[in-house]
C-alpha cells in the first residue's frame, strides 16, 4: 500500500520537520521517526508508516473499551496499529505499542475495508484502540469519515495526549471516547509515562464541550496513584470541570512489561476508590478488571438495577426511552 503523507506538521529548516499532532512536537530529521515510532521524515515530507496497516483487528463488546453508557451489549469492530506516544512502564499492549514498525507483521486494511468489515460483522461502531490512536491519526480520521456516511458510530480509546487542532477536526466524526486519566499527578505522568498531565485534562474538556460521549478510566496502581488524596482530587476535577454524570471506571492493575515488581490492586483499594467517588457526588462509578456488583449500572435516583453486567456481557437492560424504567429519571448515555 502507498504511504500516506501525515497531517499536522511543518518544516523548520531545510528537510527538518516538526510534527504538530501531539504535545511532544517532535523535531524529525530526514529518514528518522518521531517519538511514536510511526511518523517518518522521507525526503522532507512527513509520512504515516501505519496508514491502513493495523496489527490488530477484532470484534469486541463495546463494554471492553470500556464504555458502559454507549450502545450497551453491541459489538465494535476494533483496530489498532503499532506505535504509541506514551511509554508507560506498565503497558499491557507493549508488544505492539512499543515495537518498531518493521519488527511486526501487519494487515492490509484500508479505511474502506474497515467499514466493509464493520458492516459484514454487524458491528454498530468502530473502535480505534489497543495502542494509541493519535499516532495513527490519518487512518482513524479517514475511517471515521467513511463510517459516518454509513451511520456507523466511531469510538476513540485514548491516552488523551493530542493537540487541540487535530482533536477538534476529529471531533466532527467521533461519537464516543474513553480517555485513560492515569493519575491526577504530573510527576506520575513524567515518571511512569514519560508524558505530562495538562494536555490530557485539556483533551477531556474539549471532548466534553464538543458533546462527544465521554467516559474516563483510572488504572489504580498500588503505592503510585491509589492514595485517598489523589483519588479525591481526580474525582473533584471531573465533577467541577466536566460533570457528575461522566462515568468513571477504576480499573484493577496487573503487573506488566517493566512493572513486574509492582503489586496487583486489591479489591479493597478499588472499593475504597468507588466509595470516594460516590461520596464526592459522581453518579456513575464502576470497577473493572475484576468481577463484582460494581460493574452494574444503578439509577442514581431510585437505585434500581438498570444494566446488569458479567465481565463484558450484558445480561439485562432496564432503560426505556433513555430513562429509568422504574422512576423515569433520565439516564445519561447513548442507548440506541
Amino acid at each position: 500500500m502507498e504511504q500516506r503523507e501525515a497531517l499536522f506538521y511543518k518544516r523548520v529548516k531545510d528537510n527538518i520537520l516538526q510534527c504538530e499532532l501531539c504535545p511532544r512536537y517532535c523535531v524529525i530529521k530526514e529518514n528518522e521517526v518521531g517519538n511514536c515510532g510511526v511518523r517518518k521524515n522521507i525526503n522532507g515530507k512527513l509520512y504515516s508508516l501505519v496508514y491502513g496497516k493495523p496489527v490488530s483487528a477484532n470484534i469486541d463488546p463495546i463494554e471492553k473499551k470500556p464504555l458502559y453508557h454507549f450502545l450497551p451489549g453491541s459489538k465494535s469492530f476494533s483496530i489498532g496499529t503499532v506505535g504509541c506516544n506514551f511509554h508507560c512502564l506498565n503497558c499491557q499492549n507493549y508488544e505492539i505499542s512499543q515495537a518498531k514498525f518493521e519488527e511486526i507483521s501487519h494487515m492490509d486494511l484500508p479505511p474502506k475495508k474497515v467499514v466493509e468489515q464493520t458492516i459484514k460483522f454487524k458491528c454498530k461502531s468502530i473502535s480505534y484502540t489497543y495502542t494509541e490512536p493519535t499516532v495513527f491519526y490519518e487512518y482513524m480520521l479517514d475511517s471515521a469519515k467513511l463510517a459516518k456516511k454509513k451511520n456507523i458510530k466511531n469510538v476513540m480509546v485514548s491516552n488523551g495526549f493530542i493537540n487541540e487542532k487535530p482533536l477538534l477536526e476529529l471531533c466532527k466524526y467521533i461519537d464516543a471516547a474513553n480517555i485513560d486519566l492515569k493519575a491526577f499527578d504530573d510527576n506520575f505522568y513524567k515518571k511512569i509515562c514519560e508524558a505530562r498531565l495538562e494536555p490530557v485534562l485539556n483533551t477531556l474538556k474539549i471532548l466534553y464541550n464538543k458533546k462527544i460521549w465521554l467516559e474516563v478510566t483510572n488504572l489504580l496502581i498500588p503505592k503510585l496513584n491509589d492514595k485517598e488524596k489523589q483519588i479525591k482530587e481526580l474525582c473533584l476535577w471531573i465533577k467541577e470541570n466536566l460533570d457528575e454524570n461522566v462515568p468513571l471506571h477504576f480499573s484493577r492493575f496487573f503487573p506488566m512489561y517493566k512493572a513486574n515488581g509492582f503489586q496487583i490492586t486489591s479489591f479493597e483499594s478499588l472499593e475504597n476508590a468507588y466509595v470516594i467517588a460516590k461520596d464526592i457526588g459522581l453518579k456513575y462509578v464502576y470497577v473493572g478488571n475484576i468481577e463484582s456488583n460494581y460493574e452494574n449500572t444503578y439509577c442514581p435516583n431510585c437505585d434500581v438495577l438498570l444494566i446488569e453486567r458479567s465481565s463484558f456481557l450484558v445480561n439485562k437492560i432496564n432503560i426505556k426511552n433513555n430513562k429509568c424504567s422504574k422512576c423515569n429519571k433520565k439516564i445519561n448515555g447513548t442507548w440506541k
